[in-house]
């Protein structure tokens, strides 16, 4: 039976699809193109793409929460041994294949793999403090102390935020047991981040990669979780939350992050958590074909790791510089295009059976 929200996939979806088109922005530009035509509110939203992580982290919160709900029964008794492996057999196939590929053409000194500080090359050393940071979690504290040091392992700081997460919840609900308690942890949590981005606005790096300035986010998903066990709208209200939630969503965007650093944030996080309550309203994906923003969500895990990628290769292909106004769209096509069978290559040949293995080893070893 096909339990997967098709309305939270299509949320997935929008926010991979931001990213995707903020680092085609940042690499390329949209500005002075054919997207000219289009409204100057409307191009400045493509480079909003970070609100999109901030929709991944309360997509995430609410995911695992939920399922853990539904697996345990109780957030005090989740098994961490399996917790963690779940989440081992799901992450780390795909991910060490990126590393090795960003790695084996960073050592090769291959531009825009390779690392380096302000315009200076580091050392091919230096990916072994890179990598140990993103596989234990810091990977955004490493680039708090060195800046922007690799093109496609900076993009990696919000998986240290989320795997961060997924080593703290199930710690943390052991130790507080109570629901209380641990639905006083989120609060605090979602007190703290704007706070702290408030105390680090002058900084990117720190209001947006910092794990403090991110749990907001993931614990509004948590919390939104905690609410559906006990309390599930209406199929009307849900659809009324959907579209509330979606405009203000697409406003926030719109309006942009420069001016908003503190709040900006908590609104698209609160924006996501009322759209995926008005999804559960709706209940599992029907038997209907998903479309392409479902299908973007379903995927997305591997197109954030492979998209940049393919960006860093085009990037040695084709240099902004010759890339003319009228040649952007058809590149952008092109890098959507690429990044997606790059993305279902890896979900079909390595993470599915990867993921399917490992968990089915680890059953039959726990029914020994």
């Amino acid at each position: 039976m096909n339990t997967r929200n098709h309305h939270i996939d299509a949320l997935r979806g929008a926010a991979i699809l931001g990213v995707l088109l903020l680092h085609f922005a940042l690499a390329y530009g949209l500005k002075n193109s054919p997207l000219e035509i289009l409204p100057a509110w409307l191009l400045r939203a493509a480079y909003q793409g970070n609100y999109g992580v901030t929709m991944f982290f309360v997509i995430s919160g609410y995911l695992i929460t939920s399922t853990s709900l539904q697996r345990w029964g109780d957030l005090a008794r989740i098994d961490l041994a399996a917790f963690y492996l779940y989440r081992i057999a799901r992450l780390l196939p795909s991910l060490l294949l990126a590393l090795s590929i960003i790695v084996l053409l960073g050592v090769l000194d291959v531009p825009y793999f390779a690392n380096s500080d302000g315009g200076k090359d580091l050392p091919a050393s230096y990916f072994v403090i890179a990598i140990a940071s993103v596989l234990t979690f810091w990977h955004n504290v490493l680039m708090q102390s060195a800046g922007y040091f690799n093109y496609c392992l900076n993009v990696y700081w919000s998986l240290s935020v989320e795997e961060m997460f997924y080593l703290l919840l199930p710690l943390s609900c052991r130790i507080l047991r109570r629901r209380q308690a641990i639905m006083l942890l989120c609060g605090a949590a979602i007190v703290a981040g704007p706070v702290y981005r408030s105390l680090h606005a002058d900084n990117e790096i720190d209001f947006m990669y910092g794990y403090i300035a991110c749990f907001d986010a993931i614990a509004i998903g948590c919390l939104t979780a905690m609410l559906t066990q006990r309390w599930q709208p209406s199929a009307r209200i849900g659809r009324l939350l959907r579209w509330t939630a979606g405009l203000a969503l697409a406003a926030v965007y719109v309006r942009g992050i420069g001016g908003n650093e503190v709040f900006g944030f908590t609104l698209v996080a609160l924006a996501s958590a009322a759209f995926i309550l008005g999804g559960v309203a709706a209940g599992p994906a029907s038997q209907r074909r998903p479309g392409p923003l479902q299908w973007l969500g379903r995927h997305s895990y591997e197109l954030y790791l492979f998209h940049i990628i393919v960006l860093a290769g085009m990037r040695n292909v084709v240099d902004k510089a010759g890339l003319g106004y009228a040649e952007r769209l058809p590149w952008l096509a092109l890098f959507l295009a690429a990044t997606a069978l790059a993305a279902a290559l890896v979900a079909r040949y390595v993470s599915e059976p990867a993921n399917a293995a490992i968990r089915q080893r680890w059953r039959r070893a726990a029914e020994k």
